[in-house]
């Protein structure tokens, strides 16, 4: 799937990534770990061929991402941190726009579209303004463009990031199902969350590699093998027990779009 050689990233004298090297498989859900500037954003901007790499080589499915880019990027499927999303179009519109980008035949845009959608759960809003929805609803748009032109890997950067507890619930169990059909690289800082989902874990810190292993080999909680492997002191502000039993207890009835409408109308006249 994706073969990864002394990869590294130089800014002037600064490494943001250390000559590191880990292989994906296929079918798998991949936790990808570390501290703020470890190195994962910029790796997954390499994987993915937005960003020059300084040394080594990364294969997508036997494509070398620079040297045959568009073959490689074909097989790949990304959500980075704040989706790309024209919040002047609607769902069916933007996801139109995906497909033509991507080369998807003209024949075959509306029924990748359909599918989209139908995995992604956004139904109920597809005729609505991206601006007038919640941001669950927009991740989930956001996963959809992801998933047109049924990529090998899927790409998830922070994909929960200010959700509330029902909409991570969510946006998890969609991550799950999405583990199914294509192999996923999921970025979080939400540990509970990896271990739920991934069944493999890499961990970076400092730019270089610290782990790569099943997550079932994690021996007990896996924030104390992240902050042994890290170096880092238990934060301040970590989720409390009680703050993640609401997470992983809120209701899971899917979100009623029009209370996300009503919502974010009521944003924009403030």
């Amino acid at each position: 799937m994706i073969q990864i050689e002394h990869l590294s990233k130089c800014y002037g004298s600064h490494k943001a990534v250390d000559d590191i090297s880990f292989t994906i498989e296929d079918g798998h859900i991949y936790g990808f770990l570390g501290p703020n500037g470890a190195g994962k954003s910029t790796t997954m901007n390499i994987i993915t061929g937005c960003l020059s790499m300084t040394e080594g080589t990364v294969s997508v499915c036997g494509h070398d991402i620079f040297d045959d880019p568009i073959e490689a990027k074909k097989c790949i499927g990304y959500l980075p941190e704040i989706p790309p999303l024209y919040i002047d179009m609607t769902p069916i519109e933007y996801l139109s726009f995906v497909a033509r980008a991507k080369g998807v035949a003209k024949d075959k845009i509306e029924e990748e579209i359909t599918r989209a959608i139908e995995r992604s759960g956004i139904e109920n809003v597809s005729d609505r303004l991206i601006k007038n929805l919640s941001k669950g609803y927009k991740q989930r748009v956001g996963i959809a463009q992801a998933i047109i032109g049924e990529p090998q890997l899927v790409i998830l950067d922070e994909p929960t990031v200010g959700l509330d507890p029902k909409q991570i619930i969510e946006i998890r169990d969609l991550i799950k199902e999405l583990g199914e059909k294509h192999t996923v690289i999921l970025s979080s800082h939400i540990l509970s969350e990896v271990q739920q989902v991934c069944d493999k874990l890499i961990i970076i810190n400092e730019g270089k590699l610290v782990a790569n292993v099943d997550t079932k080999d994690v021996d007990g909680d896996l924030e104390e093998f992240f902050l042994t492997l890290t170096g880092e002191e238990r934060p301040a502000q970590a989720l409390t027990e009680t703050e993640t039993t609401e997470i992983e207890s809120a209701e899971t009835e899917p979100e009623n779009p029009e209370d996300a409408e009503q919502e974010a109308s009521d944003e924009s006249n403030l």
